[in-house]
């Protein structure tokens, strides 16, 4: 079985790596020289922490190898991380093929529904172990 990969999209997709890892030094190099950090607008508006909050702190955690602190910024998002990780890949080999690839619908509603739980919850004063710290 042969396989056809499109080169036109793989330059594509080496322009965008290139472009995202120079965003990504530049945004830790801001972060490293002035505590830049991406505000929740949510969380600003209404005091609650929604289900992104503290994903950006949990990235750097993540980049400093400090999974601890990575895991308490952002439970959910710590969890789902190397399953995100494994669909980009499979994603990524789809498109260069030129395949489809979808996830089942039943996921995404499984995902949305634990996303609201996990939001909630994080928001209770009894679970305020689930909001970053």
């Amino acid at each position: 079985m042969k396989i056809e990969l499109n080169k036109e999209r793989i330059k594509k997709s080496i322009i965008f790596i290139f472009i995202i890892t120079l965003l990504l030094g530049l945004f830790l190099y801001l972060n490293k020289q002035f505590s830049f950090f991406i505000p929740c607008i949510f969380h600003k508006l209404t005091g609650l922490y929604c289900p992104g909050c503290g994903i950006t702190r949990m990235i750097i955690s993540i980049i400093n190898l400090n999974f601890k602190k990575a895991f308490e910024y952002n439970q959910l998002a710590f969890i789902l991380s190397p399953f995100i990780m494994i669909y980009a890949v499979i994603y990524y080999y789809n498109w260069i093929q030129n395949k489809q690839y979808k996830i089942n619908e039943k996921i995404w509603y499984a995902l949305i529904i634990i996303s609201i739980i996990f939001m909630i919850l994080r928001n209770i004063p009894q679970f305020d172990f689930l909001a970053p710290k």
